[in-house]
């Protein structure tokens, strides 16, 4: 059997925003966006290079779920976002302005800062140690 998964639900207050932030400030791909309805779309987005997991942007609905949509994860970083060039990409959040929540570190694994996205959600960025 092969099996894996393919994409996480991603909630956001409004498609065009969060596919702007995506896109033009961490470089990521659209993949799909697709009307489904009215006021619903398939939309995936994928990090540059990687095409086997991609985020879905859910639009939040109802109260329940907006409420959830700066705290995906209980305040913990909520993904990982792994670069073959740590200084690029951590210096391409800081050209576009976006929140540092820990300045890079190395650690065992690798070089690693904490960052928000336009919602608040944390992510690390991880440039993996080299084996």
């Amino acid at each position: 059997m092969n099996r894996k998964i393919a994409h996480i639900s991603l909630l956001v207050d409004d498609y065009d925003e969060a596919i702007d932030f995506y896109i033009r400030k961490l470089h990521f791909t659209l993949v799909e966006d697709i009307v489904l309805g009215e006021d619903k779309r398939w939309v995936l987005i994928a990090a540059q290079g990687y095409d086997s997991f991609s985020l879905l942007l859910a639009k939040a609905q109802g109260e329940d779920q907006k409420s959830q949509v700066e705290n995906q994860c209980g305040g913990r970083v909520f993904l990982f976002l792994y670069t073959d060039n740590f200084e690029r990409d951590y210096n391409n959040l800081l050209d576009h302005n976006i929140t540092i929540i820990r300045d890079p570190v190395k650690e065992p694994y690798g070089t690693v800062a904490v960052f928000a996205d336009l919602y608040g959600n944390k992510w690390d960025l991880i440039e993996p140690v080299q084996k």
